[in-house]
Protein backbone atom coordinates (compact mmCIF):
# COMPACT_ATOMS: atom_id res chain seq x y z
CA UNK A 1 0.00 0.00 0.00
CA UNK A 2 1.35 3.31 -0.68
CA UNK A 3 -0.62 5.34 1.67
CA UNK A 4 0.96 3.83 4.61
CA UNK A 5 -0.93 4.39 7.96
CA UNK A 6 2.83 4.58 10.05
CA UNK A 7 4.02 7.40 8.24
CA UNK A 8 2.35 11.17 7.80
CA UNK A 9 1.02 12.14 4.86
CA UNK A 10 1.34 15.87 2.92
CA UNK A 11 -1.80 18.14 2.15
CA UNK A 12 -0.67 21.43 0.32
CA UNK A 13 -2.93 24.37 0.15
CA UNK A 14 -5.23 22.42 2.70
CA UNK A 15 -7.49 25.50 3.27
CA UNK A 16 -8.39 25.08 -0.19
CA UNK A 17 -12.18 23.53 -1.23
CA UNK A 18 -11.27 20.30 -2.69
CA UNK A 19 -7.83 20.26 -0.07
CA UNK A 20 -10.14 20.47 3.28
CA UNK A 21 -12.41 17.38 2.00
CA UNK A 22 -9.01 14.93 1.34
CA UNK A 23 -8.17 16.08 4.86
CA UNK A 24 -11.31 15.15 6.28
CA UNK A 25 -11.02 11.53 4.86
CA UNK A 26 -7.39 11.17 5.46
CA UNK A 27 -8.51 12.20 9.60
CA UNK A 28 -11.40 9.74 9.45
CA UNK A 29 -8.97 6.92 7.91
CA UNK A 30 -6.87 7.69 11.21
CA UNK A 31 -3.72 9.06 8.97
CA UNK A 32 -1.27 12.13 10.25
CA UNK A 33 -1.68 14.74 7.82
CA UNK A 34 0.94 17.31 7.53
CA UNK A 35 -0.73 20.29 6.09
CA UNK A 36 0.91 23.21 4.22
CA UNK A 37 -0.54 26.58 4.21
CA UNK A 38 0.16 29.85 3.83
CA UNK A 39 0.06 30.88 7.94
CA UNK A 40 -0.55 28.49 10.50
CA UNK A 41 -0.95 31.51 13.06
CA UNK A 42 -3.58 32.75 11.19
CA UNK A 43 -6.69 30.57 13.22
CA UNK A 44 -9.57 31.78 11.45
CA UNK A 45 -8.16 30.31 8.13
CA UNK A 46 -7.71 26.90 9.70
CA UNK A 47 -10.38 26.74 12.66
CA UNK A 48 -12.14 24.08 10.60
CA UNK A 49 -9.63 21.98 10.16
CA UNK A 50 -8.51 21.84 13.81
CA UNK A 51 -12.04 21.10 14.15
CA UNK A 52 -12.32 18.14 11.92
CA UNK A 53 -9.37 16.48 13.53
CA UNK A 54 -11.15 17.01 17.15
CA UNK A 55 -13.98 14.28 16.20
CA UNK A 56 -10.95 11.49 14.27
CA UNK A 57 -9.13 9.24 14.76
CA UNK A 58 -6.29 10.77 12.73
CA UNK A 59 -4.43 14.29 13.75
CA UNK A 60 -2.96 17.18 12.03
CA UNK A 61 -0.14 19.14 12.12
CA UNK A 62 0.48 22.73 10.57
CA UNK A 63 3.25 23.89 8.69
CA UNK A 64 3.87 27.37 6.78
CA UNK A 65 4.91 26.89 3.10
CA UNK A 66 4.64 29.18 0.07
CA UNK A 67 4.04 27.77 -3.29
CA UNK A 68 6.82 31.00 -4.63
CA UNK A 69 9.31 29.97 -2.46
CA UNK A 70 11.90 26.91 -3.32
CA UNK A 71 12.25 24.59 -0.11
CA UNK A 72 9.58 25.82 2.17
CA UNK A 73 7.83 22.61 1.68
CA UNK A 74 11.25 20.41 3.39
CA UNK A 75 9.56 20.56 6.66
CA UNK A 76 6.20 19.71 6.35
CA UNK A 77 7.23 16.79 3.99
CA UNK A 78 9.52 15.12 6.13
CA UNK A 79 8.99 11.55 6.85
CA UNK A 80 5.60 11.73 4.41
CA UNK A 81 5.02 8.35 2.35
CA UNK A 82 2.31 10.03 0.12
CA UNK A 83 2.32 13.86 -1.23
CA UNK A 84 -1.10 15.56 -2.11
CA UNK A 85 -0.11 18.98 -4.10
CA UNK A 86 -3.40 20.73 -4.29
CA UNK A 87 -2.13 24.20 -4.01
CA UNK A 88 -3.00 26.29 -6.99
CA UNK A 89 -5.11 29.48 -8.00
CA UNK A 90 -8.83 29.04 -9.53
CA UNK A 91 -9.94 32.47 -10.71
CA UNK A 92 -11.02 33.66 -14.00
CA UNK A 93 -10.55 37.05 -13.00
CA UNK A 94 -7.20 38.13 -12.47
CA UNK A 95 -5.20 41.69 -13.93
CA UNK A 96 -1.56 39.56 -14.83
CA UNK A 97 -2.24 36.29 -15.63
CA UNK A 98 1.33 35.75 -15.69
CA UNK A 99 2.02 36.52 -12.26
CA UNK A 100 -1.41 35.54 -10.58
CA UNK A 101 -2.18 32.12 -11.88
CA UNK A 102 0.80 30.90 -14.23
CA UNK A 103 4.13 31.40 -11.82
CA UNK A 104 2.19 30.01 -8.84
CA UNK A 105 1.13 27.19 -10.68
CA UNK A 106 4.38 26.36 -12.18
CA UNK A 107 6.95 27.16 -9.61
CA UNK A 108 4.51 26.08 -7.26
CA UNK A 109 4.55 22.69 -9.06
CA UNK A 110 8.19 22.44 -9.44
CA UNK A 111 9.35 23.60 -5.80
CA UNK A 112 7.06 21.17 -4.28
CA UNK A 113 8.33 18.18 -6.83
CA UNK A 114 11.55 19.02 -6.22
CA UNK A 115 11.60 18.75 -2.73
CA UNK A 116 9.80 15.30 -3.31
CA UNK A 117 12.91 14.62 -5.02
CA UNK A 118 15.01 15.36 -1.86
CA UNK A 119 12.69 13.57 0.24
CA UNK A 120 13.48 9.76 0.44
CA UNK A 121 10.16 8.85 2.29
CA UNK A 122 7.42 10.25 -0.65
CA UNK A 123 6.68 6.98 -2.66
CA UNK A 124 3.67 8.65 -4.35
CA UNK A 125 2.66 12.40 -5.39
CA UNK A 126 -0.99 12.63 -6.29
CA UNK A 127 -1.29 15.72 -8.30
CA UNK A 128 -4.52 17.97 -8.81
CA UNK A 129 -4.41 19.16 -11.96
CA UNK A 130 -7.86 19.60 -13.89
CA UNK A 131 -9.90 18.88 -17.09
CA UNK A 132 -8.51 22.42 -17.97
CA UNK A 133 -5.19 20.70 -18.84
CA UNK A 134 -7.29 18.87 -21.47
CA UNK A 135 -9.10 21.25 -23.43
CA UNK A 136 -10.25 24.81 -23.35
CA UNK A 137 -13.49 25.30 -24.85
CA UNK A 138 -16.68 22.73 -24.99
CA UNK A 139 -16.38 22.47 -28.64
CA UNK A 140 -13.38 20.72 -28.21
CA UNK A 141 -15.10 18.05 -27.55
CA UNK A 142 -16.62 17.42 -30.89
CA UNK A 143 -13.27 17.51 -32.56
CA UNK A 144 -11.51 14.67 -29.65
CA UNK A 145 -11.32 11.09 -31.37
CA UNK A 146 -14.76 9.85 -30.58
CA UNK A 147 -15.80 13.13 -30.03
CA UNK A 148 -15.10 12.76 -26.33
CA UNK A 149 -12.12 13.78 -24.34
CA UNK A 150 -10.30 11.29 -22.85
CA UNK A 151 -6.47 11.49 -20.83
CA UNK A 152 -4.63 11.10 -23.91
CA UNK A 153 -5.46 14.69 -25.14
CA UNK A 154 -3.62 17.50 -23.93
CA UNK A 155 -5.09 21.29 -24.33
CA UNK A 156 -3.44 23.01 -27.27
CA UNK A 157 -5.24 25.48 -27.89
CA UNK A 158 -5.33 27.96 -24.04
CA UNK A 159 -2.50 30.82 -23.92
CA UNK A 160 -1.95 33.74 -21.68
CA UNK A 161 -4.16 35.46 -23.65
CA UNK A 162 -7.00 33.41 -23.99
CA UNK A 163 -8.50 31.17 -20.92
CA UNK A 164 -5.02 31.72 -19.10
CA UNK A 165 -6.35 29.93 -15.83
CA UNK A 166 -6.48 26.71 -18.46
CA UNK A 167 -3.39 27.16 -19.76
CA UNK A 168 -1.79 27.71 -15.99
CA UNK A 169 -3.38 23.77 -15.71
CA UNK A 170 -1.59 22.60 -18.56
CA UNK A 171 1.80 23.82 -17.97
CA UNK A 172 1.65 23.26 -13.95
CA UNK A 173 0.89 19.18 -15.37
CA UNK A 174 3.45 19.37 -17.74
CA UNK A 175 5.99 20.34 -15.79
CA UNK A 176 4.62 17.54 -13.11
CA UNK A 177 5.14 15.04 -15.54
CA UNK A 178 8.57 16.51 -16.49
CA UNK A 179 9.93 16.28 -12.96
CA UNK A 180 8.40 12.95 -12.23
CA UNK A 181 9.83 11.11 -15.94
CA UNK A 182 13.44 12.72 -14.56
CA UNK A 183 13.95 9.96 -11.65
CA UNK A 184 12.09 6.33 -10.90
CA UNK A 185 11.83 6.80 -6.93
CA UNK A 186 8.53 8.26 -6.67
CA UNK A 187 5.61 7.92 -8.82
CA UNK A 188 3.40 10.93 -9.89
CA UNK A 189 -0.66 9.67 -10.27
CA UNK A 190 -2.89 12.72 -11.46
CA UNK A 191 -6.32 14.22 -10.99
CA UNK A 192 -8.74 16.14 -13.60
CA UNK A 193 -11.40 17.13 -12.04
CA UNK A 194 -14.45 19.10 -14.18
CA UNK A 195 -15.98 22.66 -12.47
CA UNK A 196 -16.06 21.15 -9.07
CA UNK A 197 -19.39 21.76 -6.69
CA UNK A 198 -21.19 20.69 -3.64
CA UNK A 199 -20.52 22.06 0.26
CA UNK A 200 -17.32 23.35 1.74
CA UNK A 201 -15.79 22.60 4.81
CA UNK A 202 -14.96 26.26 5.02
CA UNK A 203 -17.66 28.65 6.09
CA UNK A 204 -16.23 31.20 3.84
CA UNK A 205 -14.58 29.27 0.61
CA UNK A 206 -13.29 31.11 -2.08
CA UNK A 207 -12.97 28.98 -5.11
CA UNK A 208 -14.43 30.53 -8.33
CA UNK A 209 -16.93 27.61 -8.52
CA UNK A 210 -19.03 30.16 -5.92
CA UNK A 211 -19.08 32.97 -7.63
CA UNK A 212 -20.50 30.94 -10.95
CA UNK A 213 -23.42 29.27 -8.58
CA UNK A 214 -24.09 32.60 -6.90
CA UNK A 215 -24.56 34.44 -9.93
CA UNK A 216 -27.47 31.49 -10.78
CA UNK A 217 -29.47 32.98 -7.82
CA UNK A 218 -28.71 36.44 -7.22
CA UNK A 219 -30.95 37.56 -9.82
CA UNK A 220 -28.25 37.66 -13.12
CA UNK A 221 -29.63 34.83 -14.36
CA UNK A 222 -33.20 35.68 -13.92
CA UNK A 223 -34.28 35.83 -17.44
CA UNK A 224 -31.84 32.83 -18.58
CA UNK A 225 -29.28 30.89 -18.49
CA UNK A 226 -26.84 30.33 -21.13
CA UNK A 227 -26.81 26.46 -22.17
CA UNK A 228 -22.53 26.79 -21.21
CA UNK A 229 -20.97 23.20 -21.93
CA UNK A 230 -19.06 22.10 -19.10
CA UNK A 231 -18.67 19.10 -17.01
CA UNK A 232 -19.25 19.23 -12.85
CA UNK A 233 -17.83 17.07 -10.06
CA UNK A 234 -18.49 16.79 -6.38
CA UNK A 235 -16.07 18.56 -4.39
CA UNK A 236 -16.68 14.91 -2.03
CA UNK A 237 -15.60 12.70 -4.94
CA UNK A 238 -12.83 14.28 -6.13
CA UNK A 239 -11.52 13.89 -2.58
CA UNK A 240 -12.48 9.90 -2.62
CA UNK A 241 -10.46 10.38 -6.31
CA UNK A 242 -7.45 11.40 -4.34
CA UNK A 243 -7.23 8.82 -1.47
CA UNK A 244 -7.85 6.44 -4.33
CA UNK A 245 -5.10 7.18 -6.20
CA UNK A 246 -3.01 7.21 -3.08
CA UNK A 247 -4.18 4.07 -1.85
CA UNK A 248 -4.14 1.84 -4.86
CA UNK A 249 -0.61 0.48 -6.20
CA UNK A 250 -2.21 0.03 -9.97
CA UNK A 251 -3.29 3.44 -9.52
CA UNK A 252 -1.29 5.55 -12.84
CA UNK A 253 -1.28 8.65 -15.59
CA UNK A 254 -3.88 11.03 -15.23
CA UNK A 255 -7.87 10.44 -14.41
CA UNK A 256 -10.80 12.35 -15.82
CA UNK A 257 -12.57 12.60 -12.98
CA UNK A 258 -15.93 14.32 -13.60
CA UNK A 259 -19.57 13.10 -13.10
CA UNK A 260 -21.92 14.74 -15.05
CA UNK A 261 -21.83 16.33 -18.69
CA UNK A 262 -24.02 19.19 -18.50
CA UNK A 263 -24.22 22.96 -18.76
CA UNK A 264 -24.91 26.12 -16.71
CA UNK A 265 -29.01 26.14 -17.57
CA UNK A 266 -28.86 22.70 -16.03
CA UNK A 267 -27.32 23.49 -12.94
CA UNK A 268 -30.02 26.06 -11.89
CA UNK A 269 -32.37 23.66 -12.89
CA UNK A 270 -31.13 21.53 -10.42
CA UNK A 271 -31.95 23.97 -7.74
CA UNK A 272 -35.93 24.46 -8.92
CA UNK A 273 -37.48 22.06 -6.95
CA UNK A 274 -35.85 23.11 -3.53
CA UNK A 275 -35.10 26.68 -4.23
CA UNK A 276 -37.24 28.23 -7.12
CA UNK A 277 -40.02 29.59 -5.19
CA UNK A 278 -37.36 32.00 -3.04
CA UNK A 279 -34.74 32.70 -5.77
CA UNK A 280 -34.67 34.04 -9.00
CA UNK A 281 -33.04 30.97 -10.58
CA UNK A 282 -33.36 30.67 -14.22
CA UNK A 283 -35.38 28.47 -16.05
CA UNK A 284 -34.85 29.59 -19.53
CA UNK A 285 -31.71 29.24 -21.68
CA UNK A 286 -30.86 32.64 -22.82
CA UNK A 287 -29.82 32.71 -26.72
CA UNK A 288 -26.77 32.66 -27.91
CA UNK A 289 -27.52 35.36 -30.19
CA UNK A 290 -28.48 37.98 -27.49
CA UNK A 291 -25.57 36.48 -24.88
CA UNK A 292 -23.46 37.38 -28.08
CA UNK A 293 -24.24 41.22 -28.51
CA UNK A 294 -24.52 41.68 -24.30
CA UNK A 295 -21.50 39.01 -22.85
CA UNK A 296 -18.62 41.08 -23.79
CA UNK A 297 -20.03 44.29 -22.19
CA UNK A 298 -22.31 42.77 -19.07
CA UNK A 299 -20.37 39.70 -18.02
CA UNK A 300 -16.59 40.17 -19.44
CA UNK A 301 -17.51 37.04 -21.54
CA UNK A 302 -15.14 37.40 -25.07
CA UNK A 303 -17.07 36.32 -28.10
CA UNK A 304 -15.28 33.38 -29.18
CA UNK A 305 -15.75 32.19 -25.44
CA UNK A 306 -19.72 32.42 -26.35
CA UNK A 307 -19.23 30.70 -29.51
CA UNK A 308 -17.15 28.01 -28.47
CA UNK A 309 -18.41 27.06 -25.39
CA UNK A 310 -23.26 28.20 -25.29
CA UNK A 311 -24.96 25.68 -27.01
CA UNK A 312 -21.94 23.27 -27.12
CA UNK A 313 -22.11 19.73 -25.66
CA UNK A 314 -19.16 19.09 -23.09
CA UNK A 315 -18.68 15.32 -23.58
CA UNK A 316 -15.85 13.95 -21.33
CA UNK A 317 -15.25 10.23 -20.92
CA UNK A 318 -14.90 9.29 -17.03
CA UNK A 319 -14.32 5.24 -17.87
CA UNK A 320 -10.85 5.18 -16.69
CA UNK A 321 -11.66 6.82 -12.91
CA UNK A 322 -14.29 4.50 -12.20
CA UNK A 323 -12.50 1.26 -13.16
CA UNK A 324 -8.92 2.32 -11.94
CA UNK A 325 -10.03 4.06 -8.54
CA UNK A 326 -13.03 2.39 -8.09
CA UNK A 327 -15.19 6.07 -8.48
CA UNK A 328 -18.99 6.39 -8.44
CA UNK A 329 -20.50 9.85 -8.83
CA UNK A 330 -23.12 11.38 -6.55
CA UNK A 331 -26.06 12.90 -8.32
CA UNK A 332 -26.13 16.77 -9.89
CA UNK A 333 -28.94 17.50 -7.81
CA UNK A 334 -27.62 16.45 -4.39
CA UNK A 335 -24.10 17.93 -5.50
CA UNK A 336 -26.24 21.50 -6.30
CA UNK A 337 -28.42 21.46 -3.49
CA UNK A 338 -26.40 20.47 -0.59
CA UNK A 339 -24.37 23.15 -2.05
CA UNK A 340 -26.79 26.02 -2.06
CA UNK A 341 -27.59 25.18 1.44
CA UNK A 342 -24.28 25.87 2.93
CA UNK A 343 -23.98 29.25 0.57
CA UNK A 344 -27.57 30.50 2.06
CA UNK A 345 -26.17 29.11 5.51
CA UNK A 346 -23.06 31.01 5.43
CA UNK A 347 -24.85 34.13 4.19
CA UNK A 348 -23.96 34.24 0.61
CA UNK A 349 -27.02 35.90 -0.28
CA UNK A 350 -27.86 38.89 2.29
Amino acid sequence: MTLASDKPVLVTGATGFVAGWIVKDLLDLGHTVHAAVRDPSNTQKIAHLEQLAEGSPGSIEFFAADLLQPGSYAEAMQGCSVVFHTASPFTTRVKDPQSELIDPAVNGTRNVLETVNQTDSVERVVLTSSCAAIYTDAKDCASAPGGRLTEDIWNTTASLDYQPYSYSKVLAEREAWRIADEQGRWDLVVINPSLVIGPALNAAPTSESFSIIKMLADGTTRFGAPRLGMGVVDVRDVAAAHIEAARRPQAHGRHITSGHNTDLLALGKALQNRYGKDYPLPTRPMPKTLLWLVGPYIAGMPRRFIADNVDVEFNADNTKSREELGMSYRPLSESMNDMFAQMIEAGTFE
